[in-house]
């Protein structure tokens, strides 16, 4: 067995370890449509993912003609009944992701997820794709209460202690990976294929891979 780098990588979940787009821009469609609103495409609605799911509303409805505060509520519970009813329909992997899964399991690595996404909606979505027993744990945006999601560097933590402790990377597409990454003292690897708010030299990263095939050399390279 090769000498493992780290004895942790965690993993965002929506833009790095899987395409959702498909499944997202349907569920802020659907309640688009209910507000009487223009449809989204799937790369507007990629630059809205990443700070959860009433983050992504409330900027799908800026882009569409603004909020009304008092119909907001409504719009927010419609959208997660729809995406709860349809959240593994489109989406799957991105193309290496169970292999670098595998790799680092043949390293004895404890993988791990830290996602903005409500946890009982990752916990079902990575059930849905036959990946939940892979991972050591699964942290969502709201596992440990309000104000406590990635960038904040809480969730990092609680994601390591429930893995079990020791050295640990994070993979993320967003700023908001890598500063909870950077925030929680660990090295920061963002992935130029996810769902990039921003041009990934801004993100800071301590790492930038094109595909899932550079990530084990990538964490041999930092942990160097």
């Amino acid at each position: 067995m090769t000498t493992k780098s780290f004895e942790i990588v965690g993993f965002d979940l929506d833009g790095t370890l899987v395409d959702s787009s498909g499944d997202l821009t349907a569920a802020v469609n659907d309640t688009l449509a209910a507000a009487g609103r223009a449809p989204l495409t799937v790369a507007q609605v990629k630059t809205m993912v990443g700070g959860g799911a009433k983050h992504m509303l409330k900027q799908g409805l800026e882009a569409t003609g603004g909020i009304d505060e008092d119909a907001f509520r409504p719009l927010y519970k419609r959208m997660l009944a729809y995406y709860g009813d349809h959240l593994s329909v489109h989406t799957r992997p991105f193309p290496g992701a169970v292999a670098a899964l595998d790799a680092l399991a043949e390293r004895g690595v404890r993988v791990a997820v830290c996602t903005n996404k409500f946890e009982s909606f990752a916990t079902r979505l990575l059930t849905d794709l036959g990946l939940i027993d892979r991972f050591a744990c699964i942290v969502g945006g709201d596992t440990l209460g309000p104000g406590l999601s990635k960038p904040d560097r809480a969730p990092i933590d609680e994601m390591i202690r429930r893995a079990g402790g020791g050295r640990t990377a994070f993979v993320g597409d967003s700023i908001y990976d890598i500063m909870a990454a950077r925030n929680a003292g660990i090295p920061g690897i963002a992935v130029s294929f996810g769902f990039l708010l921003e041009p990934i030299e801004q993100m800071g990263a301590d790492a930038v891979i094109d595909s899932f095939d550079d990530l084990i050399p990538t964490l041999d390279r930092l942990s160097a």
